[in-house]
């Protein structure tokens, strides 16, 4: 049996890589990403394993409010676990808000 991750930033680099996956899967939402990241489609695997990239992609996802709500559908991810997602890849440091 497979160990649960604990970690939120695993969590979060787990959802996006998922996200990547939407994204890929769509061949406009694809395009646009691409265009977007300046990356291309030979260097997106290689690039899958840079926390920042991957933050980058959540940023793709969440600048549109339709494309939240259907990777949010597709991954079966409620919106609030991909915004939670998208503000753990963005901390540097992630410290809990209680002492």
């Amino acid at each position: 049996m497979k160990k649960p991750v604990q970690n939120p930033r695993e969590v979060a680099e787990i959802v996006a890589v998922q996200a990547l996956s939407f994204i890929a899967a769509d061949a406009e939402l694809l395009g646009r990403f691409l265009s977007e990241t300046g990356i291309g489609p030979a260097t997106l695997r290689t690039a899958a394993s840079d926390p920042q990239f991957l933050r980058s992609v959540l940023d793709f996802v969440m600048r549109d409010d339709a494309t939240v709500k259907a990777f949010a559908k597709a991954s079966e991810h409620h919106p609030t676990t991909i915004a939670a997602a998208h503000q753990a890849l963005g901390d540097v440091r992630w410290e809990r808000d209680v002492p």
